[in-house]
Protein backbone atom coordinates (compact mmCIF):
# COMPACT_ATOMS: atom_id res chain seq x y z
CA UNK A 1 0.00 0.00 0.00
CA UNK A 2 0.98 3.66 -0.84
CA UNK A 3 1.67 5.84 2.18
CA UNK A 4 -1.79 7.76 1.57
CA UNK A 5 -3.43 4.27 1.83
CA UNK A 6 -2.02 3.42 5.01
CA UNK A 7 -2.79 6.42 6.71
CA UNK A 8 -6.22 6.34 5.62
CA UNK A 9 -7.03 2.80 6.57
CA UNK A 10 -5.81 3.73 9.83
CA UNK A 11 -7.57 6.50 10.52
CA UNK A 12 -11.29 4.65 9.20
CA UNK A 13 -10.35 2.59 12.12
CA UNK A 14 -9.62 5.51 14.63
CA UNK A 15 -12.91 7.08 13.65
CA UNK A 16 -14.80 3.85 13.60
CA UNK A 17 -13.76 3.28 17.27
CA UNK A 18 -11.38 0.29 17.61
CA UNK A 19 -8.72 1.54 19.77
CA UNK A 20 -11.10 3.40 21.99
CA UNK A 21 -11.94 0.63 24.76
CA UNK A 22 -9.03 -0.30 26.86
CA UNK A 23 -9.53 -3.92 26.88
CA UNK A 24 -8.89 -3.53 22.99
CA UNK A 25 -5.98 -1.78 23.88
CA UNK A 26 -4.73 -4.26 26.23
CA UNK A 27 -5.53 -7.25 24.15
CA UNK A 28 -2.47 -5.06 21.77
CA UNK A 29 0.24 -4.52 24.31
CA UNK A 30 -0.37 -8.62 25.61
CA UNK A 31 0.00 -9.84 22.33
CA UNK A 32 3.09 -7.74 21.64
CA UNK A 33 4.57 -8.95 25.05
CA UNK A 34 3.68 -12.30 23.41
CA UNK A 35 5.63 -11.38 20.25
CA UNK A 36 8.57 -10.38 22.45
CA UNK A 37 7.91 -13.35 24.34
CA UNK A 38 8.01 -16.52 21.99
CA UNK A 39 10.94 -14.62 19.34
CA UNK A 40 13.34 -13.76 21.44
CA UNK A 41 16.17 -15.59 19.73
CA UNK A 42 15.09 -14.14 16.64
CA UNK A 43 15.51 -10.70 17.91
CA UNK A 44 18.67 -11.46 19.43
CA UNK A 45 19.88 -12.91 16.13
CA UNK A 46 18.88 -9.79 13.95
CA UNK A 47 20.39 -7.81 16.47
CA UNK A 48 23.86 -9.80 16.18
CA UNK A 49 23.61 -9.82 12.15
CA UNK A 50 22.83 -5.15 12.46
CA UNK A 51 25.10 -4.49 14.91
CA UNK A 52 27.32 -7.69 16.08
CA UNK A 53 25.13 -7.44 19.38
CA UNK A 54 25.94 -9.49 22.21
CA UNK A 55 23.48 -11.37 23.27
CA UNK A 56 23.53 -10.08 27.10
CA UNK A 57 23.11 -6.53 25.37
CA UNK A 58 20.40 -7.66 23.48
CA UNK A 59 18.32 -9.18 26.06
CA UNK A 60 18.88 -6.51 28.56
CA UNK A 61 19.07 -3.43 26.71
CA UNK A 62 16.12 -4.40 24.17
CA UNK A 63 14.17 -7.67 24.87
CA UNK A 64 13.79 -7.15 28.53
CA UNK A 65 13.87 -3.30 28.14
CA UNK A 66 10.67 -3.36 25.97
CA UNK A 67 9.21 -6.42 28.16
CA UNK A 68 9.45 -4.87 31.82
CA UNK A 69 8.09 -1.58 30.08
CA UNK A 70 4.93 -3.61 28.81
CA UNK A 71 4.76 -5.12 31.99
CA UNK A 72 4.36 -1.82 33.90
CA UNK A 73 1.86 -0.47 31.31
CA UNK A 74 -0.59 -3.42 31.49
CA UNK A 75 0.10 -3.11 35.77
CA UNK A 76 -1.63 0.54 35.29
CA UNK A 77 -3.31 1.44 32.48
CA UNK A 78 -6.75 0.95 33.70
CA UNK A 79 -5.77 3.50 36.15
CA UNK A 80 -3.85 6.28 33.60
CA UNK A 81 -7.10 6.18 31.53
CA UNK A 82 -9.01 6.92 34.06
CA UNK A 83 -10.42 10.97 34.05
CA UNK A 84 -8.54 12.97 36.65
CA UNK A 85 -10.23 15.31 39.03
CA UNK A 86 -8.55 18.62 40.09
CA UNK A 87 -8.76 20.56 42.77
CA UNK A 88 -11.33 23.40 41.97
CA UNK A 89 -12.41 27.08 43.41
CA UNK A 90 -15.06 28.02 45.47
CA UNK A 91 -16.61 29.44 41.99
CA UNK A 92 -17.11 25.64 40.97
CA UNK A 93 -18.41 23.65 44.23
CA UNK A 94 -21.17 22.92 42.25
CA UNK A 95 -19.75 21.93 39.30
CA UNK A 96 -18.00 18.86 38.02
CA UNK A 97 -14.14 19.53 36.76
CA UNK A 98 -12.26 17.03 35.15
CA UNK A 99 -9.14 16.07 32.32
CA UNK A 100 -9.98 13.26 29.64
CA UNK A 101 -7.49 11.21 28.27
CA UNK A 102 -8.37 11.14 24.84
CA UNK A 103 -6.22 9.73 21.77
CA UNK A 104 -4.53 12.15 19.55
CA UNK A 105 -5.83 9.65 16.37
CA UNK A 106 -3.05 8.23 13.64
CA UNK A 107 0.39 8.35 15.12
CA UNK A 108 3.74 8.11 13.29
CA UNK A 109 6.33 6.29 14.74
CA UNK A 110 10.03 6.63 13.28
CA UNK A 111 12.76 4.92 14.83
CA UNK A 112 16.26 4.40 15.19
CA UNK A 113 19.18 2.04 13.93
CA UNK A 114 21.42 2.08 17.11
CA UNK A 115 18.97 0.62 19.28
CA UNK A 116 16.64 -1.02 16.27
CA UNK A 117 13.72 -2.93 18.52
CA UNK A 118 13.59 -1.10 21.55
CA UNK A 119 13.66 2.67 20.05
CA UNK A 120 11.31 1.63 17.87
CA UNK A 121 9.12 -0.45 19.59
CA UNK A 122 8.66 1.18 22.67
CA UNK A 123 7.16 4.42 21.61
CA UNK A 124 4.70 2.46 20.26
CA UNK A 125 3.40 0.35 22.85
CA UNK A 126 2.84 3.98 24.69
CA UNK A 127 0.90 4.85 21.39
CA UNK A 128 -1.16 1.81 21.24
CA UNK A 129 -1.53 2.05 25.25
CA UNK A 130 -3.34 5.51 24.77
CA UNK A 131 -5.49 4.60 22.44
CA UNK A 132 -3.76 5.40 19.13
CA UNK A 133 -3.81 3.75 15.55
CA UNK A 134 0.13 3.60 14.74
CA UNK A 135 2.22 3.83 11.39
CA UNK A 136 5.66 2.18 12.24
CA UNK A 137 8.84 3.40 10.08
CA UNK A 138 11.77 1.04 10.93
CA UNK A 139 15.31 2.20 10.33
CA UNK A 140 16.60 0.75 6.77
CA UNK A 141 20.14 0.82 7.90
CA UNK A 142 19.35 -2.11 10.21
CA UNK A 143 17.96 -3.85 7.61
CA UNK A 144 17.55 -7.63 9.91
CA UNK A 145 15.84 -5.84 12.18
CA UNK A 146 13.46 -3.87 9.85
CA UNK A 147 12.75 -7.38 8.04
CA UNK A 148 12.18 -8.96 11.39
CA UNK A 149 9.79 -6.27 12.74
CA UNK A 150 7.91 -5.85 8.94
CA UNK A 151 7.26 -9.89 8.69
CA UNK A 152 7.04 -10.42 13.13
CA UNK A 153 4.48 -7.50 14.14
CA UNK A 154 1.09 -8.48 11.22
CA UNK A 155 1.27 -12.00 12.99
CA UNK A 156 0.55 -10.21 16.40
CA UNK A 157 -0.71 -7.34 15.90
CA UNK A 158 -4.20 -6.14 14.11
CA UNK A 159 -3.23 -4.50 10.98
CA UNK A 160 -6.14 -2.11 11.67
CA UNK A 161 -4.41 -0.47 14.47
CA UNK A 162 -0.89 -1.18 13.76
CA UNK A 163 0.82 -0.82 10.08
CA UNK A 164 4.72 -1.44 9.30
CA UNK A 165 5.92 0.85 6.66
CA UNK A 166 9.62 0.44 5.08
CA UNK A 167 11.73 1.56 2.70
CA UNK A 168 14.71 4.57 2.93
CA UNK A 169 14.61 8.22 2.22
CA UNK A 170 11.96 8.14 -0.44
CA UNK A 171 9.61 6.45 1.51
CA UNK A 172 10.28 8.39 4.58
CA UNK A 173 10.06 11.57 2.74
CA UNK A 174 6.48 10.44 1.12
CA UNK A 175 5.18 9.29 4.67
CA UNK A 176 6.11 12.77 5.85
CA UNK A 177 3.77 14.26 3.31
CA UNK A 178 0.77 12.89 5.03
CA UNK A 179 -1.23 13.88 7.83
CA UNK A 180 -0.45 12.53 11.22
CA UNK A 181 -2.06 13.24 14.27
CA UNK A 182 1.30 12.82 16.20
CA UNK A 183 4.84 11.92 15.20
CA UNK A 184 7.18 10.82 17.50
CA UNK A 185 11.15 10.38 15.93
CA UNK A 186 13.87 8.71 17.15
CA UNK A 187 17.43 10.16 15.64
CA UNK A 188 20.34 12.68 14.19
CA UNK A 189 19.22 16.75 15.35
CA UNK A 190 19.90 17.43 11.51
CA UNK A 191 16.76 14.18 10.57
CA UNK A 192 14.79 16.06 13.83
CA UNK A 193 14.84 19.29 11.96
CA UNK A 194 13.65 17.93 8.54
CA UNK A 195 10.77 16.13 10.28
CA UNK A 196 9.90 19.23 12.37
CA UNK A 197 9.54 21.15 9.24
CA UNK A 198 7.28 18.60 7.87
CA UNK A 199 5.02 18.59 11.06
CA UNK A 200 4.58 22.17 10.51
CA UNK A 201 2.08 21.91 7.27
CA UNK A 202 -0.51 20.44 10.13
CA UNK A 203 0.92 21.71 13.25
CA UNK A 204 1.13 18.12 14.10
CA UNK A 205 2.65 17.85 17.74
CA UNK A 206 5.86 15.84 17.83
CA UNK A 207 8.26 14.39 20.30
CA UNK A 208 11.62 14.72 19.17
CA UNK A 209 14.00 11.91 20.68
CA UNK A 210 17.60 13.16 19.08
CA UNK A 211 21.14 13.37 20.67
CA UNK A 212 23.70 15.78 21.17
CA UNK A 213 27.67 15.43 23.02
CA UNK A 214 26.66 14.12 26.39
CA UNK A 215 29.19 15.32 28.80
CA UNK A 216 30.84 13.66 31.94
CA UNK A 217 32.90 15.57 34.57
CA UNK A 218 34.97 13.82 36.74
CA UNK A 219 36.60 14.97 39.98
CA UNK A 220 39.54 13.76 42.46
CA UNK A 221 37.00 12.59 45.19
CA UNK A 222 36.23 9.51 43.53
CA UNK A 223 36.87 5.86 43.54
CA UNK A 224 38.50 5.81 40.24
CA UNK A 225 38.22 2.48 39.30
CA UNK A 226 34.67 2.30 39.98
CA UNK A 227 34.21 5.35 37.95
CA UNK A 228 36.47 4.55 35.00
CA UNK A 229 34.29 0.95 34.97
CA UNK A 230 31.68 2.67 34.70
CA UNK A 231 32.11 5.03 32.41
CA UNK A 232 33.42 2.61 29.76
CA UNK A 233 30.63 0.54 30.67
CA UNK A 234 28.52 3.31 29.34
CA UNK A 235 30.52 4.67 26.48
CA UNK A 236 31.61 1.79 25.26
CA UNK A 237 28.61 -0.23 24.87
CA UNK A 238 26.74 -0.96 21.49
CA UNK A 239 30.57 0.32 20.42
CA UNK A 240 29.41 3.87 21.80
CA UNK A 241 26.35 3.70 19.37
CA UNK A 242 24.24 4.96 21.74
CA UNK A 243 22.18 8.22 22.10
CA UNK A 244 23.26 8.93 25.44
CA UNK A 245 26.61 7.58 25.57
CA UNK A 246 29.45 9.52 27.23
CA UNK A 247 30.49 11.69 24.54
CA UNK A 248 33.59 13.44 26.31
CA UNK A 249 35.15 13.66 29.83
CA UNK A 250 36.00 17.05 31.16
CA UNK A 251 38.70 16.50 34.59
CA UNK A 252 41.93 17.79 35.70
CA UNK A 253 44.93 16.33 34.28
CA UNK A 254 46.16 14.48 37.66
CA UNK A 255 42.24 13.10 37.29
CA UNK A 256 43.07 12.00 33.70
CA UNK A 257 46.28 10.47 34.38
CA UNK A 258 44.33 8.15 36.59
CA UNK A 259 41.56 7.67 34.31
CA UNK A 260 44.39 6.03 31.79
CA UNK A 261 45.75 3.87 34.51
CA UNK A 262 42.60 2.39 35.38
CA UNK A 263 41.44 2.42 31.35
CA UNK A 264 44.06 -0.44 30.41
CA UNK A 265 43.07 -2.50 33.16
CA UNK A 266 39.38 -2.34 32.20
CA UNK A 267 39.39 -2.65 28.88
CA UNK A 268 41.25 -6.19 29.08
CA UNK A 269 38.66 -6.57 32.26
CA UNK A 270 35.72 -6.70 29.47
CA UNK A 271 36.68 -7.65 26.43
CA UNK A 272 40.21 -9.74 26.93
CA UNK A 273 43.88 -9.04 25.50
CA UNK A 274 42.68 -9.01 21.88
CA UNK A 275 39.24 -6.34 21.90
CA UNK A 276 38.73 -7.66 18.43
CA UNK A 277 37.96 -11.14 19.02
CA UNK A 278 35.56 -10.45 22.30
CA UNK A 279 32.21 -11.66 21.26
CA UNK A 280 30.70 -8.56 23.33
CA UNK A 281 31.79 -5.62 21.29
CA UNK A 282 29.99 -4.37 18.54
CA UNK A 283 30.47 -3.24 15.25
CA UNK A 284 29.80 -0.08 13.48
CA UNK A 285 26.41 0.20 11.79
CA UNK A 286 27.98 0.67 7.88
CA UNK A 287 30.75 1.80 6.26
CA UNK A 288 29.67 5.44 6.17
CA UNK A 289 29.73 5.86 9.75
CA UNK A 290 32.36 3.99 10.21
CA UNK A 291 34.58 6.55 8.05
CA UNK A 292 33.07 9.29 9.98
CA UNK A 293 34.58 7.85 13.47
CA UNK A 294 38.01 6.98 11.88
CA UNK A 295 38.08 10.53 10.63
CA UNK A 296 37.69 11.70 14.02
CA UNK A 297 41.13 9.87 15.53
CA UNK A 298 42.96 12.96 14.00
CA UNK A 299 42.19 14.96 16.85
CA UNK A 300 44.39 15.44 19.99
CA UNK A 301 46.40 11.86 20.42
CA UNK A 302 45.29 8.88 21.02
CA UNK A 303 46.25 7.63 24.72
CA UNK A 304 44.82 4.14 24.26
CA UNK A 305 43.42 2.12 21.22
CA UNK A 306 43.06 3.68 17.99
CA UNK A 307 43.10 0.12 15.88
CA UNK A 308 40.26 -0.40 13.24
CA UNK A 309 39.41 -2.75 10.72
CA UNK A 310 37.46 -1.20 7.54
CA UNK A 311 36.72 -4.59 6.97
CA UNK A 312 35.17 -5.76 9.59
CA UNK A 313 33.93 -2.43 10.91
CA UNK A 314 35.77 -2.62 14.01
CA UNK A 315 37.39 0.16 15.95
CA UNK A 316 38.68 -0.50 19.03
CA UNK A 317 37.50 1.15 22.47
CA UNK A 318 39.52 4.69 22.13
CA UNK A 319 41.02 7.77 24.41
CA UNK A 320 41.97 10.81 23.51
CA UNK A 321 43.82 13.38 25.29
CA UNK A 322 45.91 16.70 24.25
CA UNK A 323 41.94 17.34 22.59
CA UNK A 324 41.02 21.56 22.00
CA UNK A 325 37.20 22.12 21.89
CA UNK A 326 37.99 23.13 18.23
CA UNK A 327 39.24 19.57 17.20
CA UNK A 328 36.71 17.51 14.35
CA UNK A 329 35.85 15.27 16.87
CA UNK A 330 34.53 17.62 19.99
CA UNK A 331 31.91 19.56 16.88
CA UNK A 332 29.48 16.75 16.77
CA UNK A 333 28.02 13.56 18.58
CA UNK A 334 30.81 10.89 18.31
CA UNK A 335 28.44 7.46 18.01
CA UNK A 336 31.21 5.36 18.42
CA UNK A 337 34.01 4.24 20.70
CA UNK A 338 35.93 7.15 20.70
CA UNK A 339 36.25 8.54 24.27
CA UNK A 340 38.36 12.76 23.76
CA UNK A 341 39.59 14.11 27.43
CA UNK A 342 39.24 17.75 27.99
CA UNK A 343 40.82 19.12 30.48
CA UNK A 344 39.72 21.95 33.14
CA UNK A 345 41.01 22.99 36.29
CA UNK A 346 38.13 22.54 37.98
CA UNK A 347 33.84 21.94 38.27
CA UNK A 348 33.49 25.55 37.29
CA UNK A 349 35.59 25.56 34.71
CA UNK A 350 33.75 22.27 33.89
CA UNK A 351 30.27 24.43 34.07
CA UNK A 352 31.68 27.52 31.87
CA UNK A 353 32.32 24.67 29.29
CA UNK A 354 28.93 23.08 29.02
CA UNK A 355 27.43 26.03 28.83
CA UNK A 356 29.35 27.23 26.15
CA UNK A 357 27.61 24.43 24.02
CA UNK A 358 24.15 22.88 22.41
CA UNK A 359 22.46 21.64 26.12
CA UNK A 360 22.88 17.67 26.40
CA UNK A 361 20.54 14.24 26.16
CA UNK A 362 22.32 13.16 28.96
CA UNK A 363 25.07 14.67 31.58
CA UNK A 364 27.40 12.75 34.25
CA UNK A 365 28.73 13.55 37.41
CA UNK A 366 30.86 11.61 39.04
CA UNK A 367 32.04 13.19 42.57
CA UNK A 368 31.44 12.53 45.94
CA UNK A 369 31.16 16.47 47.47
CA UNK A 370 28.03 17.57 47.52
CA UNK A 371 28.65 21.04 46.61
CA UNK A 372 30.37 20.18 42.62
CA UNK A 373 27.83 18.05 42.60
CA UNK A 374 24.63 20.55 43.42
CA UNK A 375 26.86 23.55 41.90
CA UNK A 376 26.44 21.61 38.27
CA UNK A 377 22.58 20.15 38.82
CA UNK A 378 21.57 24.07 39.35
CA UNK A 379 23.76 25.77 36.79
CA UNK A 380 23.43 23.80 33.88
CA UNK A 381 20.87 22.07 31.58
CA UNK A 382 20.38 18.66 29.64
CA UNK A 383 18.05 16.21 29.07
CA UNK A 384 18.77 13.92 32.10
CA UNK A 385 21.41 13.61 34.97
CA UNK A 386 22.96 10.67 36.38
CA UNK A 387 25.03 11.24 39.21
CA UNK A 388 28.16 8.66 39.59
CA UNK A 389 27.26 5.98 36.85
CA UNK A 390 25.99 6.52 32.93
CA UNK A 391 23.14 5.51 31.08
CA UNK A 392 21.43 4.06 34.24
CA UNK A 393 19.01 6.76 34.58
CA UNK A 394 16.90 5.31 31.22
CA UNK A 395 15.97 2.07 33.43
CA UNK A 396 14.12 4.05 35.88
CA UNK A 397 10.05 3.79 34.33
CA UNK A 398 8.74 6.54 36.78
CA UNK A 399 11.47 8.80 35.05
CA UNK A 400 10.90 10.82 31.89
CA UNK A 401 13.41 10.12 29.11
CA UNK A 402 13.85 13.11 26.70
CA UNK A 403 15.93 15.96 25.52
CA UNK A 404 15.86 19.82 25.63
CA UNK A 405 16.78 22.62 23.09
CA UNK A 406 18.91 20.58 20.55
CA UNK A 407 18.74 17.20 22.27
CA UNK A 408 14.96 17.27 21.31
CA UNK A 409 11.73 17.69 22.70
CA UNK A 410 9.06 15.74 25.01
CA UNK A 411 9.33 12.87 26.81
CA UNK A 412 8.85 9.33 27.69
CA UNK A 413 9.06 6.04 29.18
CA UNK A 414 6.74 4.32 31.66
CA UNK A 415 3.46 6.75 32.28
CA UNK A 416 5.21 9.20 30.41
CA UNK A 417 4.63 7.45 27.18
CA UNK A 418 1.30 7.00 27.92
CA UNK A 419 0.64 10.96 28.16
CA UNK A 420 2.61 11.46 25.23
CA UNK A 421 0.07 9.90 22.76
CA UNK A 422 -2.38 11.70 24.74
CA UNK A 423 -4.52 14.68 24.61
CA UNK A 424 -5.76 15.92 28.26
CA UNK A 425 -8.57 17.47 27.38
CA UNK A 426 -10.32 19.79 29.71
CA UNK A 427 -14.36 19.49 30.65
CA UNK A 428 -16.16 22.12 33.17
CA UNK A 429 -19.50 20.60 33.41
CA UNK A 430 -21.45 23.66 35.35
CA UNK A 431 -24.78 23.17 37.55
CA UNK A 432 -27.68 24.24 36.67
CA UNK A 433 -29.59 24.02 39.46
CA UNK A 434 -31.17 27.28 41.44
CA UNK A 435 -27.87 27.33 43.84
CA UNK A 436 -25.46 26.82 41.22
CA UNK A 437 -26.87 29.86 39.34
CA UNK A 438 -26.95 31.78 42.44
CA UNK A 439 -23.27 31.48 42.79
CA UNK A 440 -22.50 32.50 39.39
CA UNK A 441 -25.19 35.97 39.75
CA UNK A 442 -22.54 38.52 39.80
CA UNK A 443 -20.45 37.63 36.58
CA UNK A 444 -23.75 39.70 34.75
CA UNK A 445 -24.56 42.97 34.04
CA UNK A 446 -25.47 45.69 35.68
CA UNK A 447 -21.85 45.21 36.87
CA UNK A 448 -21.05 46.53 40.72
CA UNK A 449 -18.14 46.96 43.34
CA UNK A 450 -19.76 44.83 45.14
CA UNK A 451 -19.87 42.13 42.35
CA UNK A 452 -16.09 42.95 41.86
CA UNK A 453 -15.51 42.00 45.58
CA UNK A 454 -17.44 38.74 45.60
CA UNK A 455 -15.92 37.31 42.07
CA UNK A 456 -12.15 38.37 43.55
CA UNK A 457 -13.34 36.08 46.64
CA UNK A 458 -15.32 33.22 44.73
CA UNK A 459 -12.33 32.91 41.16
CA UNK A 460 -9.54 33.69 43.90
CA UNK A 461 -7.23 30.13 43.36
CA UNK A 462 -8.15 27.92 46.44
CA UNK A 463 -6.44 24.35 44.57
CA UNK A 464 -4.91 22.26 47.58
CA UNK A 465 -6.45 23.96 50.46
CA UNK A 466 -8.65 22.40 52.72
CA UNK A 467 -12.09 23.90 51.83
CA UNK A 468 -13.10 23.34 55.93
CA UNK A 469 -10.55 26.43 56.92
CA UNK A 470 -12.47 28.97 54.46
CA UNK A 471 -16.13 27.30 55.15
CA UNK A 472 -17.31 29.94 57.52
CA UNK A 473 -15.70 33.00 55.36
CA UNK A 474 -17.57 31.53 52.37
CA UNK A 475 -21.03 31.25 54.24
CA UNK A 476 -20.22 35.13 55.17
CA UNK A 477 -19.98 36.27 52.07
CA UNK A 478 -22.57 34.02 50.14
CA UNK A 479 -25.13 35.30 52.92
CA UNK A 480 -23.92 38.88 52.09
CA UNK A 481 -24.50 38.83 48.61
CA UNK A 482 -27.77 37.29 48.97
CA UNK A 483 -28.99 39.81 51.24
CA UNK A 484 -27.48 42.12 48.59
CA UNK A 485 -29.29 40.63 46.03
CA UNK A 486 -32.59 40.22 47.96
CA UNK A 487 -32.50 44.14 48.92
CA UNK A 488 -31.58 45.26 45.33
CA UNK A 489 -34.51 43.34 43.76
CA UNK A 490 -37.57 43.38 46.38
CA UNK A 491 -36.66 46.68 48.06
CA UNK A 492 -35.50 49.71 45.21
Amino acid sequence: MSAEEVVKRLRESFKNGKTLPVENRVKQLKALKRMYEENKKEMCDVLAKDLRKSTQEAIVLEIDFLLNDITHTLMNIHEWVKPEYPSKGFINLLDSIYICNDPYGVALVIGAWNYPLQLTMMPVAGAIAAGNCVVLKPSELASASEKFLCETIPKYLDSDVVQVYTGGVKETTELLKQRFDYIFFTGSTTTGKIVHSAANKYLTPVTLELGGKSPVYIDNTVNISTTVRRLLWGKMTNAGQTCVAPDYVLCTKEVEAKILEAAKVIIKEFYGEDVKQSPDFCRIINDRHFDRVVRLLSSGKVALGGDYDAKERYIAPTILTGVSENDPVMQDEIFGPVLPIINVEDVKGAIDFINGREKPLAMYIFSNNSKNVDLILENTSAGGITVNDTVMHLGVDTLPFGGVGMSGMGSYHGKFSFDTFTHKKSVLHKNLGAMGEKLGMARYPPYSNSKIQYLKFMLAPSAGIPLIKHFPKLIIFMMGYAANYVIKKYYK
